[in-house]
């Protein structure tokens, strides 16, 4: 995932000159992908405020109803945050990994100090002691 939201950046970036619309077709198409693959990975990690932001990048570069914003100064800086974002998302994810692999290894440490007992393996006595 991370080669593909490199190339999505790299394709926002190129954006900001000046290319046929045919390039800003195939840009629409591959940052709408990009962010739905992105808008899966954050809700499923339920990080909903980055989701949300994506979303606002899918309806802003949906291919389906595309926005006219006529103007290509308005475009290069919605172009260049939208490139950012996906770099941001491409190069974190790998500290987010490493971040949890390192609390799986702490919560792990704490709970190896004796030995593992589980329900299953205690033996149950269903009637109760005789008295004498």
């Amino acid at each position: 995932m991370k080669p593909f939201l490199t190339f999505c950046a790299i394709s926002c970036f190129a954006g900001i000159f000046r290319l046929p619309i045919e390039y800003y077709t195939f840009l629409r198409v591959l940052v709408s992908i990009g962010a739905l693959i992105v808008i899966y990975s954050f809700l499923s990690s339920k990080q909903y405020n980055w989701s949300t932001v994506f979303i606002v990048i899918l309806i802003i570069f949906n291919p389906v109803f595309p926005i006219y914003l006529y103007r290509k100064s308005l475009w290069i800086p919605i172009d260049t945050i939208t490139g950012i974002l996906f770099l941001l998302v491409a190069f974190a994810e790998k500290l987010i990994q490493k971040k949890k692999e390192v609390e799986h290894t702490e919560e792990t440490s704490e709970y190896s100090t004796g030995p593992r007992t589980h329900s299953r393996d205690r033996i149950i006595n269903p009637k109760k002691p005789k008295e004498d």
